[in-house]
């Protein structure tokens, strides 16, 4: 593959697969070209601001892989440019080399593998976050963009704030988030015996909770619904029934039975998957085995052995049913697309135009005086610019249509 060349690739193979880029020292910076800029805390690695560098330094005298060692004395970083010694806030070019001129020296991004120099310590996940980029737009490059094509004289907008821009970006990308963008999230959890989990710090809502079994295959869990709830408020009551407050007047609240009598129930009782044996001195026997297999009039919500979850509003987290405790379950959430800079704060390619459309109409629309002809177009073209970007991002491939159709023209004998 070509190296970049001015087009939109701007990083080495070496670059974006392993995350390391070469220089042959010469007494100049090192100029980092990552996509990624470099995240400095300190060279020193004893120091507790070390672990929040995002990079390590390798140095060899040779530039045989196996003769490079991590750099461990003093550097800096100023504009995403290394520089050796210690920095004096001068002239940068005027600290002392640390190194020899002609010695090889790696930037090495932090990766999953601990990278391929030195000890292969440079642990992270710096280099798998930005691979898969290419298909995104960072939020401040459309703002930029929008700036430049969309605001000045003569044009759809004569003059707008930059702050406003951005506001109305962040906020479209918000709503793109929900139901048109892929910002779905997931994290694979085991289930303590609690059978409570935190909710994730950037959730917004749900989208699917799953136990996964022991051949890697991902079983539905289901809401309880209307099986159990979680309420919100448990307050203390004296002996008539009379809620109880301390000094200040304020309502004294305990723990809920309600959640406790859940943590305790019988799954199997829930779902009705119960043995004859289990009820022999309750119910006609006879007419128990007659029933197997006949259940008429069962909720098919509720005739299930997944087992359920709930969302514990009170205490931000979700509980499971019994049958759960100790089970590894991946969670599947919606996200805003706002929760961390860099990481969140882009755009697919495909919904790029848009934003543009959204942030448009929310500027025209929240000025006064204008036409009412021209918001009702630009609203238009929003619905008609987002539909087509929900189309092109729900990745529909006929391959797989066909693949599963193909199950449906089964004869059953």
């Amino acid at each position: 593959m070509a190296r970049p060349n001015g087009g939109l690739i701007t990083e080495t193979n070496e670059q974006y697969y392993a995350g390391a880029q070469r220089f042959q020292y010469d007494g100049s910076p090192l100029v980092a070209t990552f996509d990624t800029k470099l995240e400095f805390g300190s060279w020193d690695p004893y120091d507790q601001n070390y672990h929040l560098n995002n990079f390590k330094l390798y140095v060899s005298p040779t530039g045989l892989p196996e003769t490079y060692v991590e750099f461990i004395n003093a550097f800096y970083v100023k504009d995403n440019a290394v520089y050796f010694g210690v920095d004096t806030g001068g002239d940068p070019t005027n600290t002392p080399d640390p190194i020899a001129t002609g010695d090889y020296v790696i930037i090495q991004l932090k990766t999953l593998t601990g990278g391929k120099y030195g000890n292969k310590d440079a642990y992270g996940d710096v280099v798998q976050q930005n691979q898969g980029n290419y298909s995104y737009t960072p939020l401040n490059d459309v703002i930029d963009a929008f700036m430049t094509i969309y605001v000045g004289e003569g044009k759809l907008i004569p003059d707008v704030k930059r702050t406003d821009v951005i506001f109305h970006a962040k906020r479209g990308l918000q709503e793109f988030s929900y139901d048109t963008l892929k910002t779905i999230r997931s994290q694979e959890l085991s289930v303590p015996s609690s059978l409570n989990l935190a909710i994730p710090q950037d959730y917004v809502n749900y989208t699917a909770i799953s136990r996964i079994d022991n051949t890697g295959v991902k079983r539905p869990i289901f809401p309880a619904n209307a099986l159990h709830v979680s309420p919100y408020q448990v307050p203390l009551q004296d002996g008539d029934g009379q809620i109880t407050t301390d000094n200040f007047g304020d309502q004294l609240e305990g723990s809920s039975i309600t959640n406790e009598r859940w943590a305790n129930a019988n799954a199997s009782l829930l779902a009705g998957n119960i043995s004859r044996s289990q009820y022999n001195d309750i119910i006609d026997t006879l007419s128990f085995d007659l029933a197997a297999g006949q259940r008429y009039g069962g909720d098919p919500q509720y005739m299930q052995s997944g087992g359920w979850f709930n969302m514990n509003e009170r205490d931000g987290s979700i509980m499971f049913s019994s049958n759960l405790k100790n089970q590894l379950i991946v969670l599947e959430y919606v996200s805003d697309g706002l929760a961390y800079e860099g990481m969140d704060f882009k755009v697919p390619k495909m919904a790029e135009e848009a934003l543009y459309a959204h942030i448009s109409h929310a500027i025209i629309s929240t000025r006064m005086g204008q036409p009412e002809y021209i918001v009702q177009r630009l609203k238009r073209e929003r619905y008609a610019k987002l539909r087509n970007a929900k189309i092109r991002l729900s990745n529909i491939k006929l391959s797989e249509i066909v693949q599963v159709m193909r199950g449906k023209s089964k004869w059953i004998k």
